[in-house]
């Protein structure tokens, strides 16, 4: 008869004493865990941060659509029609674009290229959200937000996921109007119309996107050029990019200055655009200097203006909203 090893084996795992019984392990902190990352994921696919600029741009609309602080809950119900349609067209956008993200090095870790969330499940929650934003903003708030919001949605995903960004390196010119929709959907939940405001704001949000993106692309034109994305940083010259980064700058501050007389606004908010415009054309007309220059890469430094431009628009509409709070 062999002899039988009383140590316990490496895979035999912890011995039990005799009359003792193994408590089983409990799977609720993995499940946990897994429905954490799981829901982290579907966050992730909304894109977070291009929301919460965007949301920026929606409060200082309403204020200066009241003349005043406008009804909080009014606010509240706005902010989540129009998250709730801003993660759609996101959601929908990662879920069109999948193929591209996956060659990306910017965008490799997003949700459907590591495996986290499956197409289906994107596509899925891309169409709940938006059913969920039309709903809800037409029956909390009004219906033309939610048929705004509802527009907004089909623009950002037929038009330019669908239609531009991949045929025309003017794609972010138009395919940013999306972009633009909170301060019209802003604008409607506290009026229950449109007006020439609400188109002035829309306006310089539309010229600010190309000089916000355009440097982005110069930073990541490889990316871009391997994906077969045919943006401006890629199928341009760098001072021919930074040029029109210039004329798109101007055009944008002039616009700026035009909600002074329209609004009306009030010397706070003219002083302050006029400050925040000449700040903007500096950094823009550095950048175009640089690539004249013949610098490119890391010494172009694109994503100066990049980050600058993401502040230029927070201070404008802080300044937006700030001046009928301050002067009445």
């Amino acid at each position: 008869m062999p002899a039988i090893d009383p140590r316990p084996r490496v895979e035999d795992g912890p011995r039990v004493p005799a009359g003792a019984t193994a408590s089983p392990v409990d799977p609720a902190p993995a499940r946990r865990g897994g429905r954490r990352r799981k829901l982290g994921a579907y966050v992730a696919l909304t894109k977070p941060r291009i929301i919460e600029l965007l949301l920026v741009t929606t409060v200082p609309t309403m204020v200066l659509a009241e003349r005043g602080l406008p009804d909080l809950l009014l606010v509240l119900a706005t902010l989540v029609g129009g998250t709730l349609a801003a993660g759609s067209a996101n959601t929908l956008n990662c879920y069109l674009d999948r193929d591209i993200d996956k060659v990306m090095h910017r965008t490799s870790g997003r949700p459907l290229v590591t495996g986290a969330v499956t197409p289906r499940e994107a596509l899925t929650s891309g169409v709940l959200l938006g059913v969920a934003s039309v709903l809800w903003l037409g029956l909390v708030v009004n219906w033309l937000a939610a048929g705004l919001a509802l527009a907004a949605i089909a623009f950002y995903v037929v038009v330019y996921t669908l239609g531009l960004k991949r045929r025309t390196p003017q794609n972010i010119v138009w395919g940013g109007a999306a972009g633009c929709m909170p301060v019209l959907i802003g604008w409607a939940a506290v009026i229950g119309s449109l007006s020439w405001a609400p188109v002035v704001l829309f306006a310089v949000i539309f010229f600010w996107t190309p000089p916000h993106y355009w440097p982005l692309s110069l930073r990541y034109a490889e990316d871009y050029g391997r994906a077969g994305v045919p943006m401006l940083g890629v199928v341009a010259d760098e001072a021919v990019v930074t040029r029109r980064v210039l004329v798109y700058s101007y055009v944008m501050v002039a616009v700026s200055l035009l909600l002074w007389p329209v609004a009306p606004t009030g010397w706070l908010y003219g002083a302050l655009a006029l400050v925040l415009g000449a700040a903007f054309l500096l950094e823009a007309h550095r950048l175009d200097r640089r690539a004249r220059r013949g610098l490119r890469g890391r010494e172009l430094g694109p994503m100066r203006l990049f980050h600058g431009s993401i502040s230029y628009l927070t201070l404008l509409f802080v300044a937006i909203a700030l001046d009928p709070l301050l002067l009445g």
